[in-house]
């Protein structure tokens, strides 16, 4: 199996994209302003117990849909990307997998998620799953709200979730 990375533009900053032969593997949102900071990269390495090369271009098609989401058209990057599910696994598999259901615009609460993934009273491993994704954008975990409607966090980055959800809001 190789393993190759890219970058993609968001407003954010640019985002790793990392590539197996069977489709995406990770999306990691920048923390910093420099995307080529070292951690990202030994982070995935040491997920992957392989170094990912470096292959400029191969995030064209995911920034073409980025630049599409970000300009408001309601994107379902499950439908245009091959995702590499390999990094997750158990109920976090089946929580992910249920947000990408959720609908451009919508929200649906932790407990929600935890319900329609098949394990009602699992809202904080929902949140973990979310927190956890290696999926930034890709899979909309930024739908994902507390039970009073409130945002909650995103990383570390609350105010993401908030512009994303603002976004989708039209």
């Amino acid at each position: 199996m190789t393993f190759r990375y890219d970058f993609a533009p968001t407003p954010f900053g640019d985002a790793l994209a990392v590539f197996s032969d069977e489709g995406i593997v990770r999306f990691d949102l920048s923390e910093s302003e420099d995307p080529l900071v070292p951690w990202l990269l030994e982070g995935v390495t040491r997920q992957l117990g392989a170094v990912p090369e470096p292959d400029p271009g191969a995030a064209d098609e995911l920034a073409h849909l980025l630049a599409d989401y970000f300009d408001g058209d309601p994107v379902r990057f499950d439908q245009h990307l091959r995702l590499d599910w390999r990094l997750v696994d158990g109920f976090h598999l089946s929580a992910l997998q249920t947000i990408c259901t959720i609908e451009w615009g919508e929200t649906m609460s932790y407990g929600e998620v935890a319900v329609r993934a098949g394990h009602p009273g699992a809202a904080r491993a929902v949140g973990t799953a979310c927190r956890l994704t290696p999926f930034s954008i890709i899979v909309p975990v930024h739908r994902v709200v507390r039970s009073d409607g409130s945002v909650g966090q995103y990383g570390a980055h609350p105010e993401r979730k908030r512009y994303l959800l603002d976004l989708e809001a039209g």
